[in-house]
């Protein structure tokens, strides 16, 4: 079971959970992962990312946004957002157990959105961050594609991993590429095959979704691993 961690966040609080990593595995590499706009680190998705990637040699942090903690639906805005994970990296880098560990961030379609901005933001925070893990990033609304999340990619300046779902609405690996080019530093995008946006294959494709979650996760455990 992970660990409870309570986050101070200004004058509120919310909820982290710390899943250590596998003692025989362990990569002394932390990754604070972000949920998605619709559902919490209780979801599905994350709890699987979580444990597979611990079990993998990655100690792992997950935290609930203020909004998620106080049960409300519609996201908080983005300055809001940014400073609860902005918390979360602090307790993580100041949890007994993580101390001394590189410092990955990331996280699921808005997490992982919020976690490139606070990369690309050029302050202490961004220097000391070892890289940045994005699963299905939002490129854009459905639908939309004119409306694009991009402009603060250029000042990126760490190492980038996306996996992205050929399916994706948000997105496609190809629409993706030309504007992760942009960024200053080793970037990978990761196709998924026929993936939809939670990087699941469609039903009757020969493949579970259990079997692409563990591949992604042994993938994202490895590209941690070489930048440990």
């Amino acid at each position: 079971m992970p660990d409870r961690l309570s986050i101070e966040v200004g004058d509120r609080e919310t909820t982290g959970l710390v899943y250590a990593a596998d003692p025989d595995r362990r990569l002394v590499a932390t990754l604070v992962l972000a949920h998605g706009a619709g559902a919490g680190q209780a979801s599905k998705f994350m709890v699987n990312f979580a444990d597979g990637l611990s079990a993998r040699g990655v100690d792992v942090v997950t935290f609930n946004f203020l909004y998620t903690e106080q049960n409300r639906k519609v996201p908080d805005r983005p300055e809001v957002l940014e400073a609860c994970y902005r918390a979360v990296i602090a307790a993580a880098r100041t949890y007994p157990a993580l101390v001394g560990n590189k410092v990955f961030i990331g996280g699921k379609s808005m997490g992982g959105r919020i976690a490139s901005q606070l990369a690309a933001a050029g302050d202490a925070t961004a220097a000391a961050l070892s890289g940045l893990v994005l699963f299905g990033y939002p490129l854009h609304p459905p639908g939309k594609p004119q409306q694009l999340r991009v402009a603060h990619l250029p000042d990126i300046r760490v190492p980038v991993l996306v996996v992205q779902g050929e399916r994706d609405p948000f997105g496609s690996p190809d629409e993706l590429r030309p504007h992760f080019a942009k960024i200053g530093a080793p970037v990978e995008v990761r196709a998924i095959e026929r993936g939809d946006h939670s990087l699941a294959p469609p039903k009757g494709g020969g493949r579970s979704v259990d079997q692409v979650h563990a591949e992604i996760q042994e993938a994202t455990a490895a590209w941690i691993a070489d930048r440990s």
